[in-house]
Formats: structure tokens, C-alpha cells, sequence
């Protein structure tokens, strides 16, 4: 039974509702997968004895703060992990329930989950297609491209299965999107990726992104054997710490120049039909509108829910200097308005080192994300970006492109107009 008196924390005097989004991750770091780039796995650490397993009477009292977060505005509830699925389909269920239950006359509810795929089957198909949920599948391209790092607990590769998963969800017409991770092994393979993507998956929506571990000298070859814990070789908790990267992190150039390639394909012939979020993103940079965290001048409004009811600044900060607060202690608004999330959220321009400040791509990039930044600028200076050297040349490459179909919007026309123009200029 859901738990129908909560204790309720006031909804926050004189706080209106802010425009951020909370990836609550009701299993914490546990997966039944073991990739091997996974560091969130470590993750585990940070709650010695969990059952990794979100309450009941807390998953109402998190939908409850988050519909009143959300007041007047569109509400997207996001689940990822660790494996969502692994908490079952009931507690989706409840979870919608108590949506019904607290959302506002009029207000529109979006529903979205990243799994691995390998848990689904027919019943979860049903739920997904019942209740509009947008799914978000990790595949890493081709078979022998994904099994090289996406292993099951007993290190074998997983693509069938994700393949079969992906084929239920296409066949019954699930909202699905692919979540494709660059690393050292598909990074020098971007049209093979795209082309399985596009021509035999008939995926629509993609989102690459890069891998890149830091770590530390001294951790750095604990971390090359992968994230796997184990008695004999425990696994330290990663945190965003070091210069050192491990074997299985994206060349900064050769990441640059995957992007490029499947851009070159994909403006010449996919525009419209298939929508890369690297390539969307960087078209709202040009318009003047940053859409994605990563590429706009702050952040802090893409924040991580622990299933215990710590909220982190970030994903990628999922870590004891970056826990804002607990909402059973204190609402999520307070938190999320909190002076320390402000300020993580500012310091990402603040940081940045003068090279950037004086780069010509600066309204592209603003330095991506505050994680990848501990490599030296030419001159010596801290806080240069791991993947500086690949966004350049992506950025660089696709500047003629990008002023082309940012006129075309502004002129209120179809930025698909840009293949026609693009094939009368080869001529």
C-alpha cells in the first residue's frame, strides 16, 4: 500500500518554481550489468548496507515535492540508475498513481527511463506503451563495438539482448531513443555506428556520449581492469579527481573527428528525419539559444536524486563535496535554490581559463562540462578541457553548415532546406 500521510515539508515561502530536472535513481549505483567504463558503479560506496531500493513512502514524498516544484509548468519524471528496471514494474505503477494524485488541473506529465534493455519483456513493453514513456536504450553500435566494454556479470557481451529489447520496442511502437557511449574502441568506427543506427536499427534519435574516466596516478591502473568490485580487488569510489585517464577513455581528437564524419553523412541527407542531440545542441549554440547543460554558459539545473533522498548537483557529481541536502530534511526548491548549487552552477563560466575566453568557438562549447576540465592550457594555465582539442575541430567543421541552417530559421524557413543548398554548392 502507498503510504497516504507523509510527513510533508512546507512548499518554500516566496520560492517560485525553477526550471531544472532531477534524474532520480531508485536502485542507487547497483546494475546487473558490470560495463566496464561504468564508474558509476562505484557509486555503491557512498551507502555501506543499502538495499538500493527506493521506499514507498519515500517515492511520495519525492512525486509530491516534485509536482509542486513544477507548479504551472510541464513535469518530466526521469528514472535512471545503476538499472531502473530492476525495481519492478509495480513500483512504476505506484509512481504513476501518485503523479495522478498530485499533479495540477491541466499540467502535462512526461515519463522517461534509460535501461540497459536486457531486463525487458513483453509485460514491460505493454507499461512503457500504456503510459508514454520515452525510453532511453545504451548501445554502443555494432556487436562486436558494444560487447567490448557492455558485459553482464559474468563478463560476456549483452548486445543480443539489447538488440531484442530494441526490436520489442520498435515493434510495438515505444518512444525510444539510443544512448551511444564514444570510447577508445568505436571511436575510429563513426560511420559504422551511425549506418547500423540509422539503416538497421531506423533509429531517429541519438545521443553520443564521450567517455572519458579521470583518475588518478595512483588509481589509474586499478581503474584500467574496469569497475568491477571484488574481495581480493575492491574498487575505490570515484570521484572527479586526477589527470590521468584510463585505457578505455575517448581520444580528444579522434572524438572531435567521430562527430564531424557522422556529421558530414547526416547534413547531406538525414536532416529532419534523424536528430543527433550533438548536432541539435550545437544548432541552438548558434541561434543564440544553448539548449544542453553542457554547452551552455551555466549550470546546475540537471541535478541527481540518490534513492534514499540525497540530491546531488550533478550526475557527474555524485559525490560527498556536491550532496546538496536530503528532501526528507529539506525541500527539493530550497535545495535546488540553495547558495552552493547557485554557485556550482556559475562557477562553470567563472572557471574558465583565459584560452577559452578568447577561442572563436566559446558560444559553442563555453568549455563543455566542468567534470572533463583538468588538463593545462598551452601557456600552463588549470582547467583546460580533456576533449578541448576534439571540440574545436568538431566546432570549426561544422561552422558553415550550422550559419546556414540558423538563417534559414531565422528566415522562418526548414533547416532541411540546408541539404538542397549544401548539394547545389558541390556542383
Amino acid at each position: 500500500m502507498i503510504n497516504t500521510n507523509p510527513h510533508i515539508i512546507p512548499i518554500p515561502q516566496n520560492k517560485s518554481p525553477r526550471m531544472f530536472h532531477v534524474m532520480a535513481k531508485p536502485t542507487g549505483a547497483e546494475c546487473n550489468l558490470d560495463c566496464k567504463y561504468c564508474f558509476f558503479l562505484s557509486k555503491e560506496a557512498l551507502y555501506p548496507g543499502s538495499r538500493f531500493r527506493m521506499s514507498d513512502a519515500f517515492l511520495e514524498r519525492y512525486i509530491r515535492q516534485l509536482m509542486e516544484s513544477y507548479q504551472g509548468m510541464d513535469a518530466y519524471i526521469a528514472w535512471q540508475g545503476g538499472e531502473p528496471t530492476l525495481m519492478g514494474i509495480e513500483f512504476y505503477e505506484r509512481s504513476i498513481e501518485l503523479v495522478n494524485r498530485y499533479k495540477l488541473p491541466g499540467q502535462n506529465i512526461f515519463y522517461t527511463i534509460q535501461t540497459n534493455g536486457t531486463l525487458l519483456n513483453a509485460e514491460w513493453i505493454r507499461f512503457f506503451k500504456k503510459n508514454n514513456f520515452l525510453v532511453g536504450m545504451s548501445m554502443d553500435g555494432p556487436q562486436p563495438l558494444h560487447d567490448a566494454y557492455r558485459h553482464n556479470k559474468g563478463g560476456a557481451g549483452t548486445f543480443e539482448k539489447v538488440l531484442s529489447a530494441w526490436e520489442m520496442l520498435r515493434n510495438e511502437n515505444v518512444d525510444v531513443n539510443i544512448l551511444c557511449t564514444v570510447h577508445a574502441a568505436n571511436q575510429k568506427h563513426p560511420l559504422d555506428v551511425y549506418r547500423f543506427f540509422r539503416d538497421e536499427l531506423h533509429a531517429e534519435f541519438i545521443q553520443f556520449i564521450p567517455i572519458v574516466e579521470r583518475v588518478t596516478e595512483k588509481n589509474l591502473a586499478r581503474a584500467n581492469r574496469g569497475w568491477r568490485d571484488s574481495p581480493t580487488d575492491p574498487r575505490p569510489l570515484y570521484i572527479q579527481h586526477g589527470d590521468r585517464v584510463t585505457d578505455r577513455t575517448v581520444d580528444p581528437l579522434l572524438y572531435g573527428k567521430f562527430l564531424s564524419v557522422i556529421f558530414d553523412e547526416w547534413v547531406k541527407r538525414d536532416v529532419g528525419s534523424v536528430f543527433v542531440s550533438s548536432f541539435d545542441a550545437a544548432l541552438a549554440n548558434w541561434m543564440g539559444f544553448p539548449s544542453l547543460c553542457i554547452f551552455q554558459k551555466t549550470c546546475g539545473t540537471a541535478l541527481v536524486l540518490e534513492h534514499k533522498g540525497d540530491l546531488y548537483a550533478c550526475d557527474h557529481y555524485v559525490e560527498p563535496d556536491y550532496l546538496l541536502g536530503n528532501i526528507q530534511h529539506t525541500h527539493m526548491l530550497d535545495l535546488v535554490g540553495s547558495p552552493k548549487q547557485q554557485r556550482f552552477g556559475k562557477d562553470k563560466f567563472t572557471s574558465l581559463p583565459e584560452y577559452c575566453r578568447k577561442c572563436k568557438v566559446l558560444f559553442a562549447c563555453y568549455g563543455e562540462c566542468p567534470r572533463n576540465r583538468f588538463i593545462k592550457t598551452p601557456s600552463g594555465e588549470h582547467g583546460l578541457n580533456y576533449l578541448c582539442a576534439g571540440y574545436k575541430y568538431f566546432f570549426s567543421h561544422i561552422d558553415q553548415s550550422m550559419q546556414i541552417m540558423a538563417n534559414l530559421l531565422r528566415n522562418g524557413q526548414s533547416a532541411t532546406a540546408v541539404m538542397n543548398i549544401l548539394a547545389s554548392m558541390d556542383k
